[in-house]
């Protein structure tokens, strides 16, 4: 869950400024797929079903992106790691995207992750990746198209997928009001692969 944006998007730049960026990526794990990959570790990977989580929002350059805009990044309040364990299910995560990527966002923590689950609100998540009971097989492409009809506004050029053999992210592009944007450095390292699998959910 830790990877970073830059193996899609281009290379940081840890003297970025905060507040100082051109838009948003919001990248959605597909929990079932880390937890296959990583055998099983981690709070998301047991209890409750998990199919879709936040991974972070990410601020974008055009291309590249800042990185840990402020060392030592200031305090993340424990209530509000708790209050996002619904989205990210992961305290060292929340920990982890603030100190590298949210502090470059130019908001206060508070704000940041309300901004995170605005983001979240604004995507619906395609019928056929809710509760997915077993393995399915799919093009990068299909999940892109799936997304796009769902969401009003998303377009090809707004969407990345990353996979290995499985999927892994959605990727989506957002402006500072958290409409949906095109971004040409995002979606033009897109997963390219024929077909990749989609693990089933986990847990009860």
């Amino acid at each position: 869950m830790f990877i970073g944006p830059a193996a899609l998007f281009g290379q940081s730049r840890p003297s970025g400024k905060p507040g100082v960026f051109d838009f948003y990526v919001l990248s959605l794990s597909w929990s079932p797929s880390y937890c296959e990959a990583t055998g099983d570790r981690g709070p998301q990977c047991g209890g409750r079903p998990y199919s879709f989580v936040v991974h972070d929002l990410w601020p974008q350059y055009e291309r590249g992106f800042p990185k840990s805009c402020q060392e030592p990044a200031p305090r993340l309040p424990r209530r509000i790691v708790e209050s996002m364990l619904d989205l990210m299910p992961a305290e060292r995560l929340i920990y982890h995207e603030w100190d590298e990527h949210g502090t470059c966002s130019g908001l206060s923590p508070e704000a940041y992750f309300d901004t995170i689950r605005k983001a979240r609100n604004k995507v619906n998540i395609p019928p056929d990746f809710v509760g997915v009971k077993s393995v399915k097989r799919v093009s990068p492409d299909q999940v892109k198209e799936a997304f796009i009809k769902e969401n009003s506004g998303l377009g090809d050029d707004s969407i990345a997928v990353e996979c290995d053999n499985r999927l892994r992210e959605v990727r989506i592009c957002l402006d500072k009001q958290l409409a949906f944007r095109e971004c040409r450095e995002v979606i033009r390292r897109t997963c390219h692969r024929g077909e990749i699998t989609v693990p089933p959910v986990r847990g009860r």
